[in-house]
């Protein structure tokens, strides 16, 4: 195997498939890429069992073909040193030993034979085929994965899942306290639903932003597929059933309240200075288009206040809500005007982000309240 490749070309695609490779491998071998030549065309493989990421560039000056397991670690760190620069890399086939030149010198690393690594998974016959818009899957994931679960006990909760149905694509996220959904418009032939692991969808984040082309989906109950231009990603879905997270959105909220994002995240991040440590409780008392954040912590004879300024219709009321949930939930929302609707101090407050226009996606948060002292 041998052939004449770009440098920051090379390094570019290692670093995105190494994403995939975790600290803690069963197998020796997934330390490794599994790089195979064929033509012109360098795939490179990374896995960690779960999730296989397969990643390909055009090389030139093709002296020969073949397949080498090539070490992650030395691979990375040699290349991060090189600029932008054409590299010839030759495999010996005998010992597996990697010899990169260039125009000054040469360095040899010792590779392995690629005979034991695992094979990519196979998706079942019967398995279910779309094509997504690449900004429909790029927002659905980022929407919602921050709100997703790390619950070893509920592993369903740990992912993004998926509801497909002829004209929307919903993608939900909740670890029971929050829960986000993100319905976007979308034509599709199969009525499905699946749940992606947390690693795979921010691994199809980081990979998608660099995409134009519409994403290829294939799915089967065990495994998915996303092929896109120049990479393809399988991955093991998360089995069992989502809860039923439209049962949990409140239908009627009579109180509903219109501010400014960024005025009420930083409100509460001075304000939950003062909270209490274990439970980051915030108050709101909400009347007379005021909204009054309060936070103490009785332990440590600290409190905090501050009133903003709102549009609001409905009762006076009064709910609590964690300062860190409630902060991660604000800055989610991409407009600057938030519109809050609340039922009461017991039931989960509804949080949607308001557009100047009509939108083809809508986006709806929920937070769960906590217990305040009357």
């Amino acid at each position: 195997m041998k052939f004449t490749v770009s440098s920051s070309a090379l390094l570019s695609l290692l670093a995105t498939t190494g994403k995939v490779i975790s600290n803690k491998n069963t197998l020796p071998i997934l330390d490794y890429f599994h790089m195979e030549l064929s033509g012109t065309e360098l795939k490179v493989t990374a896995s960690d069992l779960e999730t296989t990421l397969v990643g390909s560039i055009q090389v030139e000056s093709v002296e020969s073909e073949g397949t080498i397991a090539a070490p992650v670690k030395q691979m990375l760190d040699s290349l991060k040193e090189f600029p932008e620069l054409p590299l010839t890399i030759e495999v010996n086939d005998k010992n597996w030993e990697i010899k990169i030149s260039w125009k000054s010198g040469s360095l040899s690393i010792p590779g392995a034979s690629a005979v034991s690594y695992p094979a990519v998974q196979q998706l079942q016959a019967e398995r279910k085929e779309l094509v997504l818009d690449v900004d429909v899957l790029v927002n659905g994931i980022n929407k919602t994965i921050f709100a997703t679960a790390d619950d070893e006990l509920r592993p369903v909760m740990n992912g993004v899942y998926l509801n497909l149905q002829p004209a929307s694509l919903t993608f939900v996220g909740t670890d029971a306290h929050k829960l986000v959904k993100y319905e976007a418009e979308c034509e599709n032939e199969v009525a499905a639903s699946f749940i992606l692991p947390k690693k795979p969808a921010n691994l199809l984040k980081t990979v998608l932003l660099k995409e134009d082309d519409a994403i290829r989906v294939s799915f089967d109950s065990k495994n998915a597929r996303f092929e896109l231009k120049n990479h393809t990603l399988v991955c093991r879905l998360i089995e069992g059933n989502y809860p039923n997270y439209n049962a949990v959105i409140p239908a009627a909220n009579p109180n509903k309240l219109l501010v400014d994002r960024i005025e009420l995240v930083n409100g509460i991040k001075r304000v939950a200075v003062c909270s209490n440590p274990t439970t980051n409780l915030i108050r709101m008392d909400i009347a007379d288009n005021k909204i009054t954040l309060t936070a103490q912590d009785i332990d440590f004879s600290m409190s905090a206040n501050e009133t903003i300024s709102c549009s609001y219709e409905g009762q006076p009321m009064s709910i609590g809500f964690k300062s860190t949930f409630l902060v991660e939930i604000l800055s989610n929302v991409d407009t600057p005007t938030v519109l809050i609707e609340l039922a009461d101090s017991t039931r989960a407050g509804v949080f949607k982000p308001v557009y100047d226009d009509k939108q083809s996606s809508t986006t709806l948060m929920l937070l769960m309240p906590m217990m305040i002292n009357a």
